[in-house]
């Protein structure tokens, strides 16, 4: 009978333990939405990124992802963004999606311009560029040695062999 009171009490520290453990990490982790002024954003590809995403300024999380659609008129994917309030972007910001490491997620990436005049709420930011995938990326490395390969005339390339 002791036992299963010692192993109760045990149990119900853990539990309180870890329900603390999973308080703390919630909110030490700025999982919420910005909730901000709108913009939106058009790629031509955005490869990974997701609603809820964030958005950054070197490296600091300004913003979310609000939603993503898809252009009927032009086929451009459209991004919508939520930006901090205090953050005023100017009209020649630059977004790109960008990843986070090697496997990790994809964020968006507000690269700040110089101009005088700020993005109103609502305006969309004209200048986007997307990053290729890791695999496009990977078959161009494979391509251009295959070419290095070639044209150093390496056995096993095209070029006819010396006797």
């Amino acid at each position: 009978m002791r036992r299963n009171i010692i192993e109760t009490v045990l149990g119900a520290v853990v539990l309180l333990v870890a329900g603390f453990f999973l308080v703390f990490a919630y909110t030490s982790a700025d999982l919420r939405k910005v909730k901000g002024y709108p913009l939106t954003a058009q790629f031509t590809s955005i490869g990974g990124l997701q609603n809820g995403a964030d958005i950054r300024i070197s490296g600091v999380k300004v913003g979310s992802v609000a939603g993503l659609t898809l252009d009927p008129a032009t086929y451009l994917a459209v991004v919508h963004l939520s930006i901090d309030p205090s953050v005023k972007l100017p009209r020649d910001t630059v977004a790109l999606v960008a990843s986070e490491s090697l496997l990790g997620g994809k964020y968006l990436s507000l690269e700040p311009g110089g101009d005088a005049d700020q993005l109103a709420p609502g305006a969309r930011i004209e200048y986007t560029q997307s990053t290729p995938g890791f695999e496009q990326l990977l078959g161009q490395v494979i391509f251009s040695l295959q070419n290095v390969g070639k044209s150093q005339g390496n056995p096993g390339s095209d070029a006819p062999a010396k006797k």
